[in-house]
């Protein structure tokens, strides 16, 4: 069974604001079972996926999870745009160039969106956490030539791994309790103030960024591959 069906087949639903109830009425099926295939209780047959691709307009491929795009084309190095300010990597193979422009592209509208929340806190957190991140994958590239100085970081290198993944950890989770109102009571993070909600789904996702929404939702699905969300 494939497992991202489900979860998909109910995403295109939420982010529309129809019930099940009116959907189950359109592709001409019960309620209790369009309420199987968004649960993974029951595997549908081609013929209902079809009729679901044509109903949301999508592709077959994106209602199964096998690209981001709802369209179903693979995005490659030269479908996607510069970032604003990005210099080129010289002699940069696609792969890397690929990878640069989905991460630079995904940064992009985390930080709009960051802008959007109007939080300093949020911002700081979350700005910390990906500079951590940064860090570490310096830190991996310096050992691969034993001549590299050691005296280029002040922290010792059989330190440095488990600090800054035990600083990323309170990052994020300073993050998530700033973002979902808990982080008032947190008083080592000092004054919180409030977070403005900011509206995320794929719909508004492509809607406001037209040009970096396909970097950020490959990003999204190499990622949950990489981790391998519900399995394969």
């Amino acid at each position: 069974m494939n497992v991202q069906f489900p979860r998909i087949l109910a995403l295109l639903r939420a982010e529309r604001h129809i019930s099940q109830k009116q959907v189950a009425s359109d592709l001409g099926i019960s309620q209790a079972l369009l309420s199987h295939y968004e649960k993974g209780i029951r595997e549908c047959g081609l013929d209902f996926l079809v009729r679901v691709a044509d109903y949301y307009d999508v592709s077959c491929d994106y209602l199964l999870g096998r690209s981001a795009d709802r369209t179903g084309l693979t995005v490659t190095a030269q479908d996607l745009p510069e970032a604003d300010g990005s210099e080129r990597v010289a002699g940069a193979g696609l792969q890397i160039v690929l990878n640069k422009k989905l991460l630079l592209n995904s940064l992009n509208v985390l930080f709009d969106l960051l802008a959007k929340a109007k939080n300093r806190a949020l911002v700081t957190e979350v700005s910390s956490f990906l500079m951590l991140a940064v860090y570490r994958m310096l830190r991996v590239l310096h050992k691969t030539d034993p001549k590299n100085p050691d005296a280029m970081f002040s922290v010792p290198a059989p330190l440095a791994s488990g600090y800054c993944a035990a600083a990323m950890q309170q990052c994020e989770a300073n993050a998530a309790a700033i973002a979902s109102g808990e982080g008032q009571r947190l008083s080592a993070l000092g004054e919180i103030g409030e977070v403005s909600p900011v509206p995320l789904s794929t719909t508004s996702l492509s809607e406001v960024y037209p040009l970096y929404a396909p970097s950020m939702l490959n990003l999204i699905k190499n990622a949950e591959d990489h981790v391998a969300v519900g399995g394969k």
